[in-house]
């Protein structure tokens, strides 16, 4: 007996020592989803559409709640009369869906009932007091309200406002080039965020700080990058454009068919200026001309009155 004794002792103490063992050597896991608080969903995101996004990066670490009562409100909305409010409350739904069907995302629907008596945004306000929890939304007056009650408010305005590009095209600053470009012709800086700006047609200013104008932007899973080109382009230009006109007070006032005139019969104006009488041809030329053209029309109007004539004569 006592050998059978001796031996189950042993082999408790040979199990405690590997259970020991096991539990120093494999390493611990800590629950983070306690850690972590509940993300309460606003209608607004859900017609928004842009969480699908932030959901899909992997951003969202935390429990996304959808209260019942939003969904009834979107419900609501689905079976209103207006169409773009009905479109819009549908697109919403559909992404309740979408959001259910993610695999690394922990979506709950939180039964608090279909209607909200004091109203959706009142509703969530307790409920974000209650359980500690943060509200995601894109509704103005909602997040100053939240703000004030002192609860967490994600914002995806904020988060797309503050991803945007530091500089859009149009903008101008000072940049200093540091280095050339793929191509032989461009110059290369980097702004103070490390985004890479190529600068057009300016190798040459190398080592220089010049003023550019951002064309476009561009975003790509590995980063982004910016182009843009010189100002002084622009400005070597404008003064070709202005040259000093020669202003129309100083013009000759001399007309050329009086100047010809002039030049041409000098000897018989001397002899009119001597004798004191001026040149009184001009109106008379106008009148033969006239005489001329209403004997010409006399003319034409008999030969016609006799042609009709004869022809009278002839039937």
């Amino acid at each position: 007996m006592q050998t059978i004794q001796l031996l189950l002792v042993i082999t408790v103490l040979a199990i405690l020592a590997e259970v020991t063992y096991l539990v120093v050597k494999l390493p611990r896991q800590t629950n983070l989803r306690k850690q972590g608080r509940p993300i309460l969903i606003d209608t607004s995101v859900l017609i928004d559409g842009r969480i699908i996004a932030v959901a899909k990066s992997g951003f969202i670490g935390d429990t996304l709640v959808i209260p019942r009562s939003v969904i009834g409100e979107l419900q609501f909305l689905a079976d209103n009369a207006d169409h773009d409010k009905r479109a819009r409350a549908r697109h919403g739904l559909d992404v309740v869906t979408e959001l259910q069907n993610m695999s690394h995302l922990d979506v709950e629907i939180l039964q608090d009932g279909s209607k909200a008596e004091e109203g959706v945004d009142e509703r969530l306000l307790n409920l974000a007091k209650k359980h500690a929890a943060a509200i995601c939304t894109i509704d103005y007056n909602l997040n100053k309200v939240a703000v004030v009650e002192g609860i967490t408010v994600l914002n995806v305005n904020e988060l797309a406002q503050s991803l945007r590009m530091a500089y859009l095209p149009g903008e101008k600053m000072l940049l200093e080039l540091v280095q050339k470009g793929q191509d032989a012709h461009q110059g290369v800086g980097y702004l103070g965020d490390g985004t890479m700006v190529v600068v057009e047609h300016a190798s040459k200013h190398i080592g220089q700080a010049i003023e550019i104008e951002f064309i476009r932007s561009l975003q790509t899973a590995a980063g982004k990058m910016m182009f843009a080109k010189p100002v002084e382009q622009h400005q070597t230009k404008k003064p070709q454009q202005t040259q000093p006109q020669r202003p129309a007070g100083k013009k000759p006032v001399t007309q050329p068919p009086v100047k010809a005139a002039s030049v041409y019969h000098s000897d018989k104006r001397d002899n009119h200026l001597a004798s004191g009488v001026d040149k009184p041809h001009q109106p008379k030329k106008p009148a033969k001309n006239n005489s001329r053209q209403q004997s010409k029309k006399t003319r034409t109007s008999a030969d016609r009155e006799a042609s009709l004539l004869d022809l009278v004569n002839k039937q």
